[in-house]
């Protein structure tokens, strides 16, 4: 019996997460996946990259079969190779397919689809055996190569964060975890019994953003609203501690954020959530304005870091910053978090950058099934943004961004990520936000934000617990 023949035929600029995840669908429906490589004439000046260097990165892909060179039109190859299947992204369906013709003359499928979201255990357990390098981090080579980004250039724009006024809007929390020891099961209601041995607090949600700021030499304000609480006499310490110049507005009805781990032997048991998520009053409101436009006279940068518990209510707050903001020629970043909350990060118009993962752009766009190319452009579209870089987990980051001229060509790359022995991923969104945005206030381009960004993440996620990165931290790397 012949083996059922699949076809994909693209361009492949920059063979990114996207590409892999179409790969890995289309091997799913037959045995030989054969994929065309639109040669550089075919493209008509849209390849980003030489023909070649497409051709060998998808033939280094085990899921392909076999790869070729593409310079005639894609219904001539089909009527040629007479495939099975085809299958193209889903942001493909609703337009005008050319070789649907080709495809009905003979009875071919044709399939849309931009993968699963889901990252296959089968790709973890080879790549750790393709990891053999001493450290557990390094930079991607390839990537720095594509952009002409040299280790000296990146080394210079850590150097430059310590001249940087950071101003860092959002929640503040405190994390507790609290270590349990196990007694047993109890006879009555069946519930497992523990007893707490210890407990260890640290500074969470935007708190953390802004001490990590700190940590890499920037001047850095604060400022929220908490509760009048224990939880916030230890926040007040700890940012101070930090370095960090905290302006807290008191709220009654507003406890601060106490976020309670109960763990043992290494496993979370339970998690607790002391917090109220309702908007926060217009007269805090109007304290939480005048406070941010007094640090507005130096800044360099904004960051809002939200995670849609009431501290930032769009109207008026969010977009009188936003505007005094541009206005003065301050840099805008945001970040909005919806983990175990829902949240829509566009709310956050015209930012120079934002980092959403990829579940959050879901949220925001109402797309969940068109690729990761696609779901950034909507979520560019819908925002305004400059840049966006769109978080993916263990397969590192996806970076959207345009020239800097209105109605330009966007274009795409990946930076995997970077510690292929990560302790903790608590921290890494935080660590690559404020890294990044540093880096384009320190007058870097977004390529150079995103890898230093994705370092930063690396660097976090090597310990144990989200807490402050360091400057040298990151120096050391680039050594």
């Amino acid at each position: 019996m012949p083996s059922k023949i699949v076809f994909v035929s693209a361009r492949f600029n920059v063979f990114d997460t996207s590409h892999l995840r179409l790969l890995r669908f289309a091997k799913q429906y037959g045995e030989r996946l054969i994929v065309a490589i639109e040669s550089d004439l075919f493209a008509v000046g849209s390849a980003l990259i030489p023909e070649q260097l497409r051709f060998e990165g998808i033939q280094s892909n085990s899921w392909v079969n076999e790869a070729f060179i593409m310079d005639e039109p894609t219904a001539a190859v089909i009527k040629r190779l007479r495939p099975d299947i085809v299958v193209k992204g889903k942001e493909h369906e609703s337009l005008f397919n050319s070789e649907l013709t080709a495809l009905e003359q003979y009875g071919c499928k044709l399939l849309f689809n931009s993968g699963e979201t889901i990252f296959s255990s089968l790709d973890l357990i080879r790549k750790e055996f393709r990891e053999f390098n001493l450290r557990s981090i390094g930079l991607p080579t390839k990537y720095l190569a594509r952009h002409s980004i040299k280790r000296q250039q990146l080394t210079y724009l850590v150097e430059q964060f310590a001249k940087l006024k950071v101003c860092v809007i959002g929640n503040l929390n405190a994390h507790e975890y609290i270590t349990c020891q196990p007694f047993g099961m109890s006879q009555d209601d069946t519930t497992i019994v523990v007893t707490p041995i210890d407990s260890t607090r640290l500074i969470g949600r935007a708190g953390i953003v802004a001490a990590h700021a700190a940590g890499l030499g920037a001047s850095v304000n604060f400022i929220s609203v908490t509760g009048a609480d224990v939880t916030r006499d230890f926040a007040s310490k700890g940012l101070a501690d930090a370095g960090v110049q905290a302006h807290l507005m008191l709220d009654d009805s507003h406890p601060t954020t106490l976020k309670q781990r109960f763990r043992c032997k290494g496993k979370s048991l339970l998690r607790l959530s002391h917090l109220h998520q309702g908007a926060i009053s217009a007269t805090l409101q109007d304290q939480l304005l005048a406070a941010t436009e007094k640090t507005l006279d130096e800044a360099n940068l904004i960051v809002f870091s939200d995670f849609n518990y009431g501290c930032l209510p769009q109207q008026p707050l969010v977009e009188k910053i936003i505007k005094i903001a541009k206005h003065r020629g301050v840099l805008l970043d945001a970040d909005s978090q919806s983990s175990s909350q829902v949240g829509d990060i566009s709310r956050f118009q015209n930012m120079d950058l934002l980092t959403p993962t990829e579940r959050e752009a879901c949220i925001s766009t109402r797309n969940h099934e068109d690729g990761l190319v696609v779901l950034a452009e909507a979520l560019r579209l819908q925002s305004s943004a400059k840049n966006i870089l769109l978080k993916l987990g263990e397969e590192g980051v996806m970076i959207h961004a345009g020239n800097g001229q209105a109605g330009d060509e966007w274009f795409t790359d990946r930076v995997n990520a970077l510690n292929a022995a990560a302790k903790d991923v608590a921290g890494a969104g935080d660590s690559l936000l404020i890294a990044s945005a540093m880096t384009l206030a320190s007058g870097g381009n977004i390529w150079q934000a995103a890898c230093l960004g994705s370092l930063a993440a690396a660097v976090q996620v090597g310990r144990v617990v989200n807490t402050p990165i360091q400057t040298t931290e990151l120096l050391q790397e680039l050594v």
